[in-house]
């Protein structure tokens, strides 16, 4: 039962990323001839009398396609997508990934107004373990760790786990003043061979209503956008290895996870997840929506279309590298579920 949430979720993420590009596809005209679910065989597959669009479910759950007229090559067709000005591509190449963030946005408020408190950023007591109590002290309001803003308690754990060992400033509203205290250090804890900072204090509860919830989601999902960026920065640097990256089968084995876990569990993996896959998709790499934006604004540069042979060759190489690389994660994530 598991499973089958895991896939028809990873699978609803995939329909509205799709479902993107083919809204904007058709408020633009763009003649399109198959909306796809998936990849591979055809497992189903219903044409309309109306549109001609057939529309696919396919037999691998690892993507899914919108193909439109045009798209890779030359057409006579007077609505084929290469004859569109520019900023309408762009627009219907990049709504995919914008369609995932909005969903994460919209689940993430859903989560926020399910949880019985909300916590704020205000110091309410410290733990026993506390390190930072010399310097931060009850009711002090936090507003920026280490130059970074804090408006709710998500930011707050957040930026101190990136900051383990290493000492911070903390800005604080104390007694209506504003206060940094320097060289803040907090306690820290080792977790698959890395090191987080710890909060080391309680914070108050914050009333919930409609304000707070809003703000709380709005934050949320800001900073689970920031996660997906950082994470892509900290596997480029080093920081993380390419062991710790997961494919289709580690991202099903984590929402089966998830799913066991807690309903707010699930829904909270579907939002990263969901981010994931629109801020992934805009990376500038052949055959992604980010690989097509870029060949469009070479071509809003230079004036004129990137040679449609050339761009051809770049997205089937990259698609060939997004399949080894998907092919390699996959039978590593394999391995470690069969290892657990």
């Amino acid at each position: 039962m598991y499973i089958i949430i895991a896939v028809l979720l990873f699978g609803l993420l995939i329909f509205i990323h799709e479902l993107g590009h083919y809204i904007t596809a058709r408020i633009f005209n763009v003649a399109i001839t198959e909306f796809s679910i998936g990849m591979g065989p055809k497992i189903f597959s219903k044409t309309s009398k109306k549109t001609g669009i057939a529309y696919s479910i396919r037999l691998l759950p690892i993507g899914g396609f919108v193909s439109m007229v045009g798209e890779d090559e030359e057409s006579d067709n007077e609505n084929a997508f290469h004859k569109k000005p520019v900023w309408q591509r762009m627009i219907v190449a990049a709504a995919g990934s914008v369609s995932n963030i909005l969903l994460g946005f919209i689940v993430m408020f859903i989560l926020v107004t399910s949880v019985p408190t909300i916590g704020s950023v205000q110091v309410a007591d410290f733990t026993d373990q506390a390190t930072s109590g010399s310097q931060l002290q009850v009711n002090d309001i936090i507003k920026e760790v280490d130059g970074h803003n804090v408006h709710i308690l998500e930011e707050l754990n957040y930026f101190i786990s990136r900051y383990a060992d290493v000492p911070v400033d903390i800005t604080v509203i104390r007694n209506g003043e504003k206060i940094i205290l320097e060289d803040v250090v907090f306690p820290t804890v080792q977790e698959s061979g890395h090191v987080f900072g710890m909060r080391d204090f309680y914070v108050y509860a914050a009333e919930k209503n409609l304000f707070t919830v809003a703000k709380s989601g709005f934050f949320q999902s800001v900073l689970t956008i920031r996660m997906v960026v950082d994470s892509i920065a900290d596997l480029i640097t080093g920081t993380y290895g390419i062991e710790e990256l997961s494919g289709p089968v580690g991202v099903v084995d984590l929402i089966t996870t998830s799913a066991k876990t807690s309903v707010y569990q699930l829904g909270y993996i579907f939002v990263l997840l969901a981010m994931n896959l629109g801020i992934l998709n805009m990376l500038p790499f052949p055959a992604l929506d980010g690989g097509r934006i870029l060949m469009l604004l070479i071509e809003l540069i230079i004036r004129r279309p990137v040679n449609k042979k050339v761009e051809a060759y770049i997205n089937i190489a990259g698609m060939m590298i997004l399949f080894a690389f998907m092919a390699f994660i996959t039978v590593k994530d394999i391995f470690q579920i069969i290892l657990k």
